[in-house]
């Protein structure tokens, strides 16, 4: 277990693979410090998937799968950035797995 301290929010618990372990904890600022710790600033298109992911769960209790996650990528952002080649660019060690931790939500079931 380690611990992300979160300026004027205290400090966060998360895993070894660096996921939350209170997801109801998440806030744009944790996202904001996980980010930094990875060499990551979040702009808009990062924000864009990161609300993605959680609407996503929020509907299916899941991460999306890459497929959905084109398609909604592609609906949020237009044909040029809705596609997977985009979506490592902004999250290069994965989108499902990256952008999934910065969204605060649990690590996917596909995350060993």
């Amino acid at each position: 277990m380690a611990y992300l301290d979160i300026p004027a929010g205290g400090v966060v618990e998360i895993d070894e693979k660096g996921y939350l372990l209170d997801p109801e904890i998440w806030s744009p600022a944790v996202a904001e410090v996980m980010a930094a710790a990875d060499g990551v600033a979040l702009l808009p298109d990062h924000w864009a998937i990161l609300e993605i992911f959680r609407d996503y769960y929020s509907e299916y209790e899941i991460e999306p799968p890459m497929r959905a996650l084109v398609r909604r990528a592609e609906e949020a952002l237009g044909k040029a950035k809705g596609n997977s080649r985009y979506l490592y660019q902004l999250f290069p060690e994965g989108p499902g797995t990256q952008a999934c931790r910065y969204a605060g939500l649990p690590r996917p079931v596909s995350c060993l």
